[in-house]
């Protein structure tokens, strides 16, 4: 069998313990109906699919046991984000698997690459304690520069990658967006890590990829949603620091302790009239004087 059948069959495994237990006659029906789906042949015997569970360990780091009471197949599955990563890749790969043979049946967004090619490299940079160097193109001051960077951690938003690191032409901390960065190159240069330095801390009451200024400081803020909107913020939070402190048939109000950053102005901006700041009253102001500014556009 072609290696990539292997790999392809390994997905669709996980994916059917995924979703329940089963037993191995009930695994080995999925894998018949796929292949005549896919047109690939993935039917195993009982010893195939032993060493399957193996691979799948070794390759995914996703651990199948026997539960011997019930007699069937389970993912010993620790929640984590990297795992959910996995597996939303699991379903995408599926997906596109069977594009060719769907093409009117799905729609992709149609989007440049994401940079997504310098993910390994930096990382690498990154356990490694290495200096990189690339070129980036700042959209702001619209201009390319060369920048020599100390990598700490890599950061995602809104299905873009970036690098936090040290930038040492000003010794800042400041954040890349990988899909503007070209001519990587990962150097032989060592560099000592700031220990006290610690992202998730730095993040934590952050919206997006923009840190707190040395002089900010956390805010309470508290904004009010009109129903409709409320049930997409419920179901998909704006930030971790998210809650409801009142509800009724109007609207809801939500209260985040954060950081007021461009991001996050972005956010609430984004959401129209279907928001309104309440709190803090400076950040009501900067909205405000937005919103007229945009309306200027109009006359």
């Amino acid at each position: 069998m072609p290696k990539y059948a292997s790999v392809l069959r390994y997905q669709l495994i996980i994916k059917k313990l995924r979703s329940k237990s089963a037993n191995f006659q009930e695994i080995s029906d999925y894998l018949d109906r796929e292949s005549d789906a896919q047109q690939i042949d993935f039917r195993i015997s009982k010893r195939t699919f032993e060493r399957d569970v193996q691979e799948i360990l070794v390759i995914y780091k996703v651990q199948i046991v026997f539960d011997r009471k019930q007699k069937v197949y389970k993912i010993l599955d620790e929640e984590s984000t990297v795992n959910e990563r996995l597996y939303e890749a699991f379903d995408m790969l599926h997906a596109l698997n069977i594009t060719d043979r769907l093409s009117n049946s799905i729609i992709f967004e149609k989007r440049k690459p994401l940079g997504t090619d310098n993910l390994y490299g930096i990382l690498h940079a990154i356990n490694n304690n290495l200096q990189i160097a690339f070129t980036h193109n700042n959209f702001f001051h619209t201009k390319l520069t060369t920048r020599q960077v100390q990598p700490y951690v890599l950061k995602e938003y809104k299905n873009r990658w970036y690098v936090l690191g040290i930038d040492l032409g000003d010794d800042k901390l400041k954040t890349f967006a990988l899909d503007r960065i070209t001519d990587l190159e990962i150097t032989s240069k060592k560099f000592i890590k700031n220990n006290h330095f610690n992202a998730e801390k730095h993040f934590e009451n952050c919206f997006g990829i923009i840190g707190p200024q040395d002089d900010q400081s956390v805010q309470e803020i508290k904004l009010w949603v009109n129903t409709h909107q409320a049930k997409y913020l419920k179901t998909l939070p704006l930030h971790h620091t998210q809650e409801i402190i009142n509800n009724d048939e109007n609207g809801v109000v939500f209260r985040f302790k954060l950081y007021i950053t461009f991001d996050f102005m972005m956010e609430i901006l984004s959401l129209g009239s279907n928001v309104i700041v309440l709190q803090p009253f400076d950040l009501v102001d900067i909205i405000k004087n937005d919103l007229e500014k945009s309306l200027l556009n109009y006359k």
